[in-house]
This record gives C-alpha cells, sequence and structure tokens, in this order.
C-alpha cells in the first residue's frame, strides 16, 4: 500500500512539473489588445484557465520566446512584424527548434495627434525628415545632422509646431516596422544616402524631437491628450479605442482606415503574426484550444469580433492557409524569413 501510495505522490510530482492548465503569452503591445481579447473569451468557454498574456513588446516577447524550451518559458510569442533571422538563430541555440508562424491580420501604423487640432498631413518623405538623425542639406548633395525643430522648417505650409513625436521604443515591433517602411525604403531609393554608402538609412534622432515611450501605446495616446502640439505614433487599433481624444493624420493623401489598410493604400501598414512552440503543445494541451478560438471565423474573420477593437482581417481565403499551417504544425523554416 505504502508503495502505490508513493507512486502516486511521485506521478502526481511529476505531472505538476511536466505540464501545465495555463498558456504563456508573451509579446507584441499592437496584438495585445486582441490577444488578451481572445483569451477572455478562451476563459468563458473553455474548460482552462484563460491565458496569461503579457505585453512585452514583439523584440522583448521573442527573446523570451527563444531563450528556452522548457515550461518556464513562454508557449506563444505575438509580433507586429515578421520573426528576424537572428531571432531565429537564437531560439535555435535554446533548443527552440519546432516553430510555427501564424499570420492573422493586418494592422497600420498611425500618426496621430489631439483631436483639437487642425488637420495635418504629411508624406513619407516629410516625415523621414522629422525622425532621421541624418538628412539631406539643401542641395541634397550631402547629409548632416537633423537640424528641424519645427514642422514649418520641412515645409512653410506647415504651422509653427515643435517637432515633437511619442513613439515606439527599439524594442518595439511598431518601431521596427515604422524603421523599415518609413526610412529604410526611402533612403534605399535617395542618391544622397546611397553616396554615403547609407542605402537603406534607418537610425532614428536621439536629440529629444522623438521620444521613445515605452511598449504601452495607451501611455503616447495620454501623452497627447496632454501634450497637444505632439504627434504619437502607435497601431490602428488604439486609435479606433480613442477617437474621441485623437484623429489620425493622412501620409501621402491618405488617411489610416480599415478599407485603406486593408486594401494596402495606406503606405504604413503591416501583418500581424504569433508564433508557436509546438514541443509544448503536449504539455499545455490548452494552447491548441486558444489558437483554434483565435483563428476563428467568428473573431478574425471579415465581420469578425476582433475587428471592432481595430484588427483589418485577411481575405478568407489567406485566413484558411494560416489555420492549416496552424492545425498541421508546419514548422518554420530559416528560408521562409530570408524570402
Amino acid at each position: 500500500m505504502k508503495k502505490i501510495w508513493l507512486f502516486l505522490c511521485l506521478t502526481l510530482l511529476y505531472t505538476s512539473v511536466s505540464a501545465r492548465e495555463q498558456v504563456k503569452i508573451v509579446g507584441s503591445s499592437t496584438v495585445y489588445p486582441f490577444a488578451s481579447y481572445v483569451a477572455e473569451e478562451f476563459g468563458s468557454v473553455s474548460r482552462y484557465p484563460a491565458p496569461i498574456v503579457e505585453s512585452t513588446g514583439t523584440g522583448g516577447g521573442m527573446k523570451l520566446f527563444c531563450s528556452g524550451n522548457d515550461l518556464s518559458s513562454p508557449d506563444i510569442t505575438n509580433a507586429s512584424r515578421r520573426m528576424k533571422v537572428k531571432e531565429f538563430h537564437y531560439c535555435a541555440r535554446n533548443g527552440v527548434t519546432d516553430i510555427t508562424e501564424v499570420m492573422f491580420g493586418y494592422d497600420g501604423i498611425v500618426i496621430s495627434q489631439a483631436i483639437e487640432n487642425k488637420d495635418f498631413q504629411l508624406t513619407q518623405r516629410e516625415l523621414l525628415l522629422a525622425v532621421a538623425k541624418l538628412v539631406p542639406n539643401d542641395k541634397e548633395d550631402a547629409l548632416i545632422d537633423n537640424p528641424y525643430t519645427h514642422w514649418d522648417q520641412i515645409n512653410p505650409n506647415f504651422p509653427h509646431r515643435e517637432i515633437k513625436i511619442y513613439g515606439p521604443p527599439v524594442s518595439s515591433g511598431t518601431r521596427d516596422a515604422f524603421e523599415e517602411i518609413v526610412m529604410e525604403y526611402q533612403t534605399e531609393g535617395m542618391k544622397v544616402y546611397r553616396d554615403a554608402g547609407l542605402k537603406g538609412y534607418r537610425v532614428v534622432r536621439t536629440d529629444g524631437a522623438y521620444i521613445p515611450s515605452g511598449e504601452n501605446d495607451n501611455l503616447i495616446v495620454q501623452k497627447l491628450s496632454k501634450d497637444t502640439e505632439a504627434l504619437g505614433i502607435f497601431g490602428y487599433s488604439f486609435l479606433v479605442e480613442n477617437t474621441d481624444t485623437i484623429k489620425g493624420i493622412s501620409i501621402d493623401g491618405v488617411l489610416p482606415t480599415e478599407g485603406n489598410i486593408s486594401s494596402q493604400n495606406y503606405p504604413i501598414s503591416r501583418s500581424l503574426f504569433f508564433y508557436v512552440k509546438n514541443s509544448h503543445i503536449e504539455d499545455v494541451p490548452a494552447m491548441k484550444e486558444y489558437i483554434d478560438v483565435f483563428l476563428s471565423d467568428e473573431l478574425i474573420g471579415e465581420d469578425g469580433l476582433l475587428t471592432e477593437i481595430g484588427l483589418i482581417p485577411m481575405a478568407y481565403e489567406l485566413i484558411e492557409k494560416n489555420l492549416e499551417i496552424s492545425e498541421n504544425k508546419i514548422q518554420l523554416k530559416i528560408e521562409d524569413l530570408e524570402e
């Protein structure tokens, strides 16, 4: 009898350390509202508890996700950009080799201001001149330290407003996507950057005009309500949730709306992802159910509940493709990220 009791105790102890019921999720602050909503829905309909969702930023989430393969590490990381090759290698070095990449929708990077301000329109070039550390001189034959302190120095038709932009930190996927789309893509085609050996330049100024404001985009929204001359950079979902205090700025003549982002007419749009640690699925059975809920048509479809908080839905065929990728646990390969 004592042997049976000891065996049962050891079995329970092993189960407690080798399996758990609650899913652990980290990652993007942009994806956080969507993942939190799904977690709440999941907790209300499932036999499992609602997952723990942490907003760590895309870069911070990748670091935690890739730090190890044991059950103390996260099961899923959310991302507002694709995993980088160096992050894939970091995962592999730590034994995290069986990963599935799932795309679930679109988002726009919004440039916003306080609602009481007059409408403000920017081009991508004007935005580049406002945020880059090095910019072209007047003759555009050399690069100089950014001299612009007010918007009317960039365009005389702009108001005499101080250039002050609250934005995401370097660990953020929003920051990474902004640098790539607004800065890197533009400077690749600008002769003055190529001549200086800085093709694809993406260094943000650090003289106080651009103010990194942490991973919580709601803090940026709050700052715009008080610092009404400033601009803010964050995901479209935060604009949708705060239309009573802020409004979006058009970029290249296109406003950040659901239709403009889904059609990719809005120039600063991106795809949203989450990454799954397949090695955890057997020991954390709630993972599969959570993912199935997340990818359901009721949540991410054209009329899905997540559209109410700013998610831009994918085409039906793309949803089906990613659902198949998830169900078959298709393993992410390095060549996928190098495409």
